[in-house]
């Protein structure tokens, strides 16, 4: 069900908006989180909440991209990894420290890899590239996007909602939703600097 806040947006010429996000909205956060981190499903969470989206359609389209996404990154290190990782010698050194880590935490590393900035794309092409078995990696992989899509997905509708009681009421939706935008890059930026020093 629209927002009030959402309702008031249409009303004060947000229809083209409205209509945008509700026309490509999911296709959108299912294309861009194959490649991006939570940035676009913080985003959607916070659209979810005033009224643009709806969020297990938000979660749904997110868990599909990422889970796309990590495949496909997946297959190409197991088809084509060691060929390509034996051309550049900054790849090798850093996918022998993947695999070592593979060696002593292999569950743990699949599960978390998400969470390490810089690192989406990187760690599923040497998990394939070191031969996991093909279903122990799906398996911890959509655990671990289910986790991650509701965390970010529940984050961004809290903080829509939370920037639109900072404003007061639908007659400020426009800075409710600003406030939102806002916060979310704050957030992104915070959760990069903090998981950079954390990356295996």
């Amino acid at each position: 069900m629209r927002s009030r806040s959402a309702a008031s947006l249409s009303r004060r010429g947000g229809t083209e908006i409205d209509t945008l996000i509700r026309d490509y909205g999911y296709w959108a956060i299912l294309v861009v989180n194959m490649f991006e981190g939570e940035t676009i499903v913080l985003l959607a969470g916070a659209a979810a909440h005033f009224g643009y989206l709806e969020l297990p359609w938000v979660m749904a389209s997110g868990l599909a991209g990422c889970v796309a996404g990590d495949q496909l990154w997946y297959f190409l290190g197991r088809w084509w990894g060691p060929r390509i990782i034996a051309m550049r010698r900054s790849w090798q050194d850093r996918a022998e420290r993947i695999h070592e880590r593979l060696r002593r935490h292999q569950n743990l590393l699949i599960f978390t890899f998400r969470f390490y900035y810089g690192l989406r794309a990187v760690i599923p092409f040497a998990v394939g590239s070191a031969r996991v078995p093909k279903l122990r990696f799906f398996a911890l992989n959509l655990a671990s996007a289910v986790v991650w899509t509701a965390v970010f997905g529940y984050a961004g509708w809290f903080l829509g909602g939370a920037a639109e009681r900072v404003v007061v009421g639908g007659r400020y939706a426009p800075y409710a939703i600003g406030a939102t935008v806002l916060a979310v890059v704050a957030l992104v930026i915070a959760l990069r600097k903090r998981r950079s020093r954390t990356a295996p």
